[in-house]
């Protein structure tokens, strides 16, 4: 480890491997620093018993030839060491109800989807090619969704200012069809009074164009990341908790890390958690209006999670995924569960493997949790690189949730306990120390459309050589992080350079080919 570089960043989750890689391919000195045993955040794998998990990225969207997220791993030079699956295309999302023996399609490409879907609403077409017209409207506000060069986010009243739910109502007055097309929400934990329509739309746009699962697991995206960022003399360690940071003069001049080493820089990105990491650089540091701002921004909620590793040659492989719901008419509402109604919803996904056959070996499913539910065990942190024991009660908490979540997969896969060979769990507690979000959030801060700008975090902090990215700043998921990277790093460099950059490298590797 060097004694200065011209970028540190804190925290290797996409966003931060996305920036360490362009400032590389930039010529700065580029050092990357995580606490866990892992680099990748979200795109951490864990294995029980020879069986390979996704940690949070279940299924990618945008990746064939051309589509945005394809184009963002071009650039990285990322696309030829990686092994995706292809979901279905007639049904790579699957939308369920207790009451209705349906399985309503989500297809891939714009005309199969609205062709699909057609089928069970005969009398609707109109209204589902309306909602796929306007989605890719939506999306064509967002210029670095699209990769062309403007400002992260538009102008437009309506899509930030419009929820989601209002936006369906208004177009069919279907409530089965508007559940449907809602059906998905649990994608970014979708709220019927905040969330705006945009976040729905972005979300659901790069699924429905493609949709594929990293063949045994996503980390092998960090791994590509990894030399990729080594191979234009960036470098990254593992085991480095950053613990504090030395603020000068208004500036950042080294942060200091568990194991007791001090690194100096010229510009620090912090991937962690704006709220954390303004604890950390100590909130004196910042105007009190500032950091009541950040402190004072909500959340998103939670997750509980059964890992289950199946018997062999037990359960079919399903490549597509399920979202389920008990009601049609609680599909906005299912996070607002009480004790006696959970799980409202959940979703099911299963992993694949490079050389998949007929029978599937693992699956997860993830339904919502609140934080306050495991509050009473805050206290304790528990990770590969730190191992803590929570107790008998948290683990009779577990196994209780367990129960009652199999309970609920049955109704929709009778055979399901007869196929399993073990289960483990995730709660807000797994995610809050793995990933570092707060109190175990699945997608960062919650966007309102009745406050958007607070809602939105500038890259730029009121240190001028501290930065933040990741899926706090404008959207989550795969995509929404690489382009977060790429917003933070477009501040330092140049928003039109960096995205010229993109193009120009996108055009030399067609030509090459």
């Amino acid at each position: 480890m060097k004694d200065h570089y011209d970028i540190v960043i804190i925290g290797s989750g996409m966003a931060g491997l996305v920036a360490a890689n362009i400032m590389a391919r930039e010529g700065k000195s580029v050092c990357v620093l995580e606490k866990n045993n892992q680099y990748g955040g979200n795109l951490q794998t864990f294995v029980r018993e020879r069986t390979i998990f996704d940690t949070g990225v279940h299924y990618l969207g945008g990746l064939s030839k051309g589509q945005n997220l394809y184009r963002y791993f071009n650039y990285l030079n990322i696309l030829d060491g990686l092994e995706f699956k292809q979901l279905n295309k007639d049904g790579f999302d699957l939308i369920t109800f207790d009451d209705d023996e349906n399985e309503y399609p989500h297809a891939q490409g714009y005309e199969n989807f609205a062709k699909s879907l057609t089928e069970y609403f005969p009398e609707e077409e109109d209204a589902i090619r309306s909602y796929c017209k306007k989605l890719r409207e939506i999306c064509d506000e967002f210029p670095l969704y699209n990769l062309e060069v403007g400002k992260p986010y538009q102008n437009n009243a309506e899509i930030f200012q419009q929820t989601a739910k209002t936006y369906l109502e208004s177009l069919t007055q279907n409530e089965k069809l508007r559940s449907v097309l809602a059906g998905s929400n649990l994608l970014y934990a979708g709220e019927p009074d905040k969330t705006p329509v945009y976040v729905h739309a972005l979300s659901c746009n790069s699924y429905i164009e493609s949709a594929y699962r990293c063949a045994d697991g996503g980390s092998q995206i960090t791994k590509l990341l990894i030399r990729r960022l080594k191979e234009n003399g960036g470098e990254a360690y593992k085991h480095q908790e950053v613990i504090d940071f030395t603020c000068v003069d208004k500036k950042i001049k080294s942060v200091t890390t568990k194991a007791g080493d001090v690194i100096k820089g010229d510009l620090f990105i912090s991937n962690i958690e704006p709220k954390t990491t303004l604890k950390m650089v100590g909130i004196e540091h910042f105007r009190k209006s500032y950091n009541s701002r950040i402190q004072d921004l909500e959340s998103t909620v939670s997750a509980f999670s059964i890992h289950i590793v199946l018997k062999p040659k037990s359960f079919p492989y399903l490549n597509k995924n399920y979202y389920h719901f008990k009601d049609a008419a609680r599909v906005w509402k299912a996070h607002e569960y009480n004790q006696k109604s959970w799980p409202e919803t959940y979703m099911l996904s299963m992993g694949v493997r490079k050389n998949q056959n007929e029978w599937g070996d693992q699956l997860t499913a993830i339904t919502y949790m609140h934080y306050d539910e495991v509050a009473q065990w805050e206290d304790t942190f528990n990770t590969v690189a730190n191992k803590n024991d929570r107790g008998q009660t948290y683990k009779q908490f577990k196994e209780a949730k367990t129960e009652i979540f199999l309970n609920e997969l049955e109704k929709k896969f009778p055979n399901i306990r007869e196929c399993i060979q073990s289960v483990y769990t995730s709660t807000p507690l797994s995610y809050r120390d793995y990933i570092g979000c707060n109190r175990g959030s699945m997608y960062g801060y919650v966007k309102d459309v009745n406050n958007p700008l607070l809602s939105f975090v500038s890259p730029r902090t009121k240190i001028p050589n501290l930065y933040f990215t990741g899926q706090s700043l404008n959207m989550h998921g795969i995509l929404g992080v690489t382009i977060s990277g790429v917003v933070t790093c477009s501040e330092i460099l140049g928003g039109e350079y960096l995205v010229n950059k993109i193009l120009a490298t996108e055009n030399e590797n067609m030509q090459a080919s």
